[in-house]
């Protein structure tokens, strides 16, 4: 997985849109105005923080070390920097991107939520 693949699947879900708040050379991910995905590099390999359950997040640490780290520049305890360096499946950092996704649209006001799904339903993101 590299950072285009990311973008393409992160802009397929509703509501999400792609910015360079902080440097041309740092795109994120947003879902309305919040972000769920930075994406950069760690020691010149391209990487992306996501925003994890705190509960899961030393668990992805421990089953990846050295690969998924606690989320640089963020809050350690809501966000992983996951290098993508071939360790970690595809299909788990896929799925790290949807978690990150869901999260942060749950914390959205209802209202906001509701927007984002007309004519899909949540549960098929």
């Amino acid at each position: 997985m590299n950072h285009q693949q990311l973008i393409e699947l992160g802009l397929g879900y509703p509501g999400t849109s792609l910015r360079y708040p902080f440097d041309p050379e740092l795109p994120v991910l947003y879902v309305g105005s919040k972000m769920f995905a930075l994406l950069g590099t760690h020691e010149g390999v391209e990487s992306v923080n996501l925003k994890v359950d705190p509960d899961e997040a030393w668990v992805q640490r421990e089953s990846y070390p050295g690969t998924v780290l606690p989320g640089y520049h963020m809050n350690k305890r809501h966000w992983n920097t996951v290098v993508l360096n071939g360790q970690v499946p595809d299909e788990i950092i896929a799925s790290m991107l949807l978690e990150s996704y869901q999260l942060v649209v749950s914390k959205m006001p209802k209202a906001s939520r509701l927007l984002l799904f007309q004519g899909d339903s949540p549960s098929s993101v």
